[in-house]
């Protein structure tokens, strides 16, 4: 199951149940007796491209860190794996420190390590699929240059593991994973003497989820936050859910765009206009359209349906059949299906091979995803190369670098929004970035996305933000960085570049 499909198959959010502990990599009691022991080296990194002439020595520790009740219960522990920056062979104690992390629920952080901002990245090739020999390299954007990084795996994925007898129903959710990453970052700031770092989060996909309730919940424990970045962001659950006017809101900027890329719209117009004619389209037309219901008279309905047909490549009788609410498993089928192709879901400028005629289930689709399988076992095999040889960690053989079968779908979405009573059964972390942000009015916010991006549309998140109603001085805590991506920023060389360059200037700021 790839990254984000658990949380687009989550159009009917159910309480989480009590796992058997046997489902799950388990640690005993006494954790020595089933963790391997800690490893680490001595690294050097050199730049190259836009880092040309720098370099770094770095130690690279693997280890487990313990998720512990506040009884003293042992609720697990979390795999992290860190790299931290040396000058005259020690470490900067006020040298920032960022904790990174995937989402899915259920995703490992692989991708954001070897794919992204890790010292050590698998090299891409564009949207084409990766093959042997894969090929890493010194990354030239690592995020090592402005930040030591510690890379976290959620509990029961990686090789991170829920201790016997755990209440899986505390630790699967969007509060109880927030609190399980609290304690985590707490037990590492502990163990290597950094409480005076400033800390940063650096969360994907769900885990921009996880950094909006966790820079809340540090802020209540103590743990003063210094920014936050939010790479393929969600907020507001709702727009994954098909039938609702924000998610169809949210997928046409990102159809529009998809369809330029393929050559269906858009031509000999510039790829931002495009995208941003969209946007404003969406707002002043589609948007009331779709309010309109079955009280959108006929003629308008026409109208409106030929305006979205020539933003996102369908005919407009197609479009109408459905009442202008196109699906993303009804575009991706039709947009190429001329040529026997079906568009990516993760980053949509991917394609593959129309399925069998016979292979109808909507679920297993949303999981076959051409921009995943493109990059995916790259990134995990050159990890595991690393860690066995150059760290010497061996860790068991099976690496859940996807666990949705056993965390996703026991995942319990109910969340306690902060100043509402209650839990909300579909919520809104919105609430918590802007309370986190209003008591720490220090904290600098940034949010990236991507125009093909169609399982975190970039759209929602403007559109969330905008209903927290932040004063002007937080909105200039708060700043925005729009790529020509997917969901997996970092596959795409240019816009790794873009994002070290928008990283660097955002940890300088004051």
């Amino acid at each position: 199951m790839t990254e984000e499909t658990s949380m687009q198959q989550a159009a009917a959010p159910a309480s989480a149940a009590k796992v058997p502990a046997d489902a799950f990599m388990t640690v005993p009691a006494d954790p020595r007796l089933a963790t391997p022991q800690a490893a680490e080296v001595l690294l050097s990194w050199d730049g190259s491209g836009i880092s040309a002439g720098e370099h770094l020595d770095y130690l690279c520790r693997a280890s487990h860190l313990d998720v512990r009740a506040d009884t003293g219960a042992l609720q697990g522990q979390m795999f992290s794996l860190g790299y931290v920056a040396l000058t005259d062979g020690k470490a900067d104690p006020s040298r920032p420190v960022t904790f990174a992390y995937n989402g899915g629920p259920g995703c490992a952080s692989v991708p954001i390590n070897f794919g992204g901002i890790g010292p050590r990245r698998v090299r891409t090739n564009g949207v084409e699929p990766l093959a042997f020999p894969i090929e890493v390299e010194d990354n030239p954007a690592t995020l090592l240059r402005q930040s030591d990084i510690v890379f976290l795996d959620a509990l029961g994925t990686g090789w991170s593991s829920v201790a016997e007898g755990a209440d899986t129903s505390k630790i699967f959710g969007v509060d109880g994973d927030a609190d399980a990453f609290c304690r985590a970052i707490t037990t590492w700031l502990e163990e290597n003497g950094r409480w005076m770092s400033p800390v940063y989060l650096f969360g994907e996909s769900y885990g921009t989820v996880r950094n909006a309730v966790l820079m809340r919940l540090l802020g209540e424990r103590d743990v003063k936050v210094a920014g936050v970045t939010m790479l393929s962001a969600i907020f507001d659950l709702v727009q994954v859910h098909e039938g609702e006017d924000l998610y169809h809101l949210g997928m046409m900027p990102t159809m529009a765009a998809t369809a330029q890329f393929f050559g269906r719209a858009g031509a000999g117009v510039d790829v931002d206009e495009w995208f941003d004619r969209a946007m404003e389209w969406n707002e002043e037309v589609y948007a009331p359209a779709l309010l309109r219901g079955d009280r959108l008279p006929e003629g308008r309905e026409r109208e409106v349906a030929e305006g979205l047909s020539a933003f996102i490549g369908l005919p407009t009788e197609h479009i109408l059949r459905r009442h202008l609410r196109i699906t993303l498993d009804d575009f991706r089928l039709g947009l190429l299906a001329d040529e026997g192709k079906v568009c990516g879901r993760l980053d949509t400028r991917f394609s593959a091979d129309v399925p069998a005629a016979v292979q109808e289930s909507r679920a297993w689709f949303a999981g076959e995803d051409a921009a995943d399988s493109a990059v995916e076992a790259s990134w995990t095999s050159a990890f595991r190369a690393f860690l066995h040889d150059e760290l010497g960690y061996r860790g068991p053989a099976r690496y859940l670098s996807s666990n949705y079968e056993r965390v996703g779908v026991n995942w319990k979405w109910a969340h306690e929004e902060p100043g509402k009573m209650g839990e909300s059964s579909s919520p809104n972390v919105a609430y918590d970035i802007s309370v986190a942000m209003k008591r720490n009015p220090n904290m600098k916010v940034c949010i990236m996305g991507g125009r093909y991006d169609a399982a975190t549309t970039y759209w929602n998140v403007v559109h969330d933000m905008a209903c927290q109603f932040l004063s002007p001085a937080l909105k200039e805590r708060l700043e925005w960085h729009r790529y020509g991506c997917g969901h997996m920023a970092y596959v795409d060389v240019p816009t790794l570049e873009r994002m070290a360059r928008d990283m660097e200037a955002f940890y300088k700021k004051a």
